[in-house]
């Protein structure tokens, strides 16, 4: 045999050693019987080989995080605490009839199930529950009934019947609709509880339609029918776990309330207030609840309202509407306490309706970005904005005057504020200020720069003309009118016969304002009631970052229902009396030429600086306030606009409590010194006022100031 052809017989060989799968291991396998050195040779590098490669296999299988088998016992892990912590007995039937109802969506049919006996099931999670620390719990946290047994021990208890005003979102929403692909869900929460969870997951497009009001109307749209839900468990919890007004009705009930002397006024926030009253009489409603107050119980009523529902008391008086006269609030109101109220609005309300995006859109972790705007984006999220017209409540109001102008604003940091006014440029390390709500970077990170020698793209290109996007700087009242073109028609009409945002200094105009419902939400154009002997408390969280102002940048051309980019971006109407007829009714059509004519929008969420002074989160420009309502909003017409006869002709006393957000970290809502714009409601301190109030001791109520809001206020314009 020819050493070539003995060399290739060796070869294969050993490939059929190599490869064989026969036996039950290769490693055990006997040397082979020969006297040939080089198959010898061969057999023993294979073997020791194979040795090796077993040896690191079985390293790998026993390995539990190699392979990844920690998962599924840590998901159920996770799931059994979180159930721990949310789910009460009650809830497992609730969980049993959502199933049925999914399954009755899909014609999904299991076998019948015998009955089984859960008394002996909830005995045991009760005691299973008991066991764990209140720390740990969501819905629970220790502090249950306290403040309530503090002020019951005093010998205080219930004086003047308590009304409960929620905020925007606060009030859970159930489907009242009979068409056909609706009445699987009548009569469910469509908005708050476990169903909005299902609904949004599994239906998120009938979700979203149900949802979203007509543009034109405001109203429902074609066979959807949504209304607010009503008594106390309306808002007192958004979802099992995540409490709202549920601590306040607790210490409430210590000092003897109930149902036959404390009411919770839901609404439906997606609504404006004029259409509140038409299609659900909601004012109507309120004043005759506290009417009826007045007569059985001789008393006047304590009125607790907070965020956007601490804007609703002047559709009372109108003699076109409520018809209770400039007396009315006098006579049937003990006291109004101001909780976190967005007085002159919010600033993340001009990202969301520009670009459906806020803070906490903006900072979420780019996996979770990715998830939320492949589900529900951009897009998405602000065209149903846009159909809300409730929320637009809260576009800032005052304009420059009250936000500052290019070169400064009340509220801007600096490294001594006390001296800072409005030509000191320097206190401020950045050199930048909030009074420009919207500001664009002339190169944003995410576009790249084109290299030495390359062709320029028509997109860098036109972020380089005029500050980089065809657009300045813009100031309060410029990026109003700015994101106003931006919005369709419809929107723009709704809020031309629903809102105003200016200021009004002159007596006259304002006494003209008390029959003009469009002034009624803004306390810069209408008056304080008349009522000189009603307690007036603003009480307000502060210490937590809040979003103040925006980086944005812009993106190619895009159809939209408005040509915001093109030569006239306002809608032009004179029937200024409805929002159903005329030019601006419905959506504007396209051009005759099918262009694209509006430049998308965002904020720049690739630019981070926190080095600078505001410091900036991507894109977002931090102040101060209580997590969601900046500080000037909060406190200033409480500190100083109201002090002014000309919106107090009254002199209506009021009192400012400002509570410094303290957190505790291992609590998951912050524990008894929390002061975030929602979990404000579960404070201690707000609590005790709130009972103190209502039992007939808010004379031990004293103010509180932790920030610097008399400063800024002072350096407001308000004369």
């Amino acid at each position: 045999m020819s050493m070539r052809n003995r060399f290739k017989k060796t070869i294969q060989l050993q490939d059929e050693d190599v490869y064989s799968d026969s036996g039950p291991s290769q490693t055990d396998s006997p040397a082979p019987e020969t006297s040939d050195l080089v198959k010898l040779e061969l057999w023993n590098k294979k073997h020791s080989l194979q040795t090796e490669v077993n040896k690191l296999k079985r390293k790998h299988e026993s390995s539990l995080f190699a392979t990844r088998k920690f998962l599924f016992p840590l998901g159920v892990l996770f799931g059994v605490l979180l159930a721990f912590a949310f789910v009460q007995p009650s809830d497992i039937q609730d969980m049993h009839a959502q199933l049925t109802l999914l399954m009755d969506q899909y014609d999904v049919t299991l076998p019948q199930l015998p009955d089984f006996d859960f008394s002996r099931f909830e005995t045991e999670w009760n005691k299973l529950r008991s066991n764990i620390p209140e720390l740990w719990k969501f819905n629970r946290d220790g502090r249950e009934f306290q403040v309530g047994e503090r002020m019951k021990a005093r010998g205080l208890s219930a004086e003047y019947p308590v009304v409960l005003i929620p905020g925007v979102i606060s009030t859970g929403l159930e489907s009242w609709s009979t068409s056909p692909e609706y009445r699987p869900f009548f009569r469910e929460k469509l908005w708050g509880g476990l169903n909005m969870l299902s609904q949004v997951t599994f239906n998120r497009d009938r979700w979203i339609a149900a949802m979203m009001l007509d543009p034109v109307t405001g109203l429902d749209p074609p066979d959807a029918k949504i209304r607010a839900a009503e008594g106390i468990d309306a808002a007192s919890s958004f979802i099992q776990g995540y409490w709202i007004w549920s601590k306040i009705v607790e210490n409430l009930a210590v000092v003897n309330y109930d149902t036959n002397n404390l009411y919770l006024a839901p609404y439906d926030w997606r609504l404006s207030y004029w259409n509140l009253e038409e299609r659900d009489g909601y004012f109507s409603k309120l004043k005759t609840t506290i009417e009826a107050f007045k007569r059985r119980q001789k008393k006047k009523t304590v009125v607790a309202a907070h965020s956007m529902g601490a804007t609703v008391l002047k559709w009372v008086e109108s003699p076109e509407h409520g018809g209770g006269g400039p007396d009315w609030v006098e006579n049937h109101i003990e006291a109004y306490i101001s909780i976190a109220g967005t007085h002159m609005g919010v600033a993340k309300a001009m990202a969301a309706f520009l670009s459906g995006e806020m803070k906490d859109t903006v900072q979420m972790n780019p996996a979770g970005s990715y998830v939320l705007e492949r589900f529900f984006s951009r897009a998405e999220r602000r065209k149903l904005f846009l159909s809300w017209a409730g929320s637009a409540s809260m576009w800032i109001k005052g304009g420059d005057t009250i936000w500052g102008n290019s070169t400064f604003a009340p509220d801007d940091p600096s490294e001594d504020s006390n001296v800072l006014d409005a030509n000191d440029v320097r206190g401020r390390r950045s050199g930048h200020t909030h009074g420009e709500l919207i500001s664009f970077r002339r190169i944003p990170v995410s576009v790249p720069i084109p290299e030495e020698g390359e062709t320029e793209t028509r997109s860098t290109r036109l972020m380089n003309e005029d500050n980089g996007f065809g657009v300045k700087n813009m100031t309060s009242e410029m990026a109003g009118d700015w994101i106003l073109e931006h919005t369709p028609s419809s929107f723009q009409k709704m809020m031309a016969t629903n809102y105003s945002f200016g200021i009004e200094r002159n007596e006259d105009a304002l006494n003209r304002n008390d029959r003009d419902h469009t002034k009624w939400t803004n306390p810069l154009e209408v008056k304080l009631p008349n009522a000189p002997s009603m307690k007036m408390f603003c009480v307000y969280g502060h210490g937590k970052e809040t979003e103040r102002s925006y980086w944005y940048t812009r993106g190619d051309f895009e159809h939209d229902e408005s040509a915001a980019d093109g030569i006239s971006p306002l809608c032009i109407d004179p029937d200024t009396g409805s929002n159903q007829t005329g030019p601006c009714a419905g959506s504007t059509p396209r051009n005759p030429l099918d262009m694209p004519l509006l430049r998308k929008s965002w904020i720049d969420a690739d630019y981070t600086d926190e080095t600078v002074n505001p410091k900036v989160r991507n894109g977002v420009k931090m102040g101060e306030g209580d997590g969601t309502v900046s500080l000037i909003s909060l406190g200033a017409m409480c500190v100083e606009g109201w002090k002014r006869r000309r919106w107090n002709p009254a002199g209506i006393n009021v009192t400012v409590v400002e509570l410094s957000h303290r957190p505790v970290p291992s609590m998951p809502r912050g524990g008894a010194n929390t002061s975030d714009h929602v979990d404000i409601l579960g404070s201690t301190t707000l609590n005790e006022i709130i009972v103190k109030v209502a039992t007939g001791a808010g004379n031990e109520i004293e103010e509180a100031f932790v920030s610097n809001i008399r400063t800024y206020s002072q350096r407001i314009q308000w004369d």
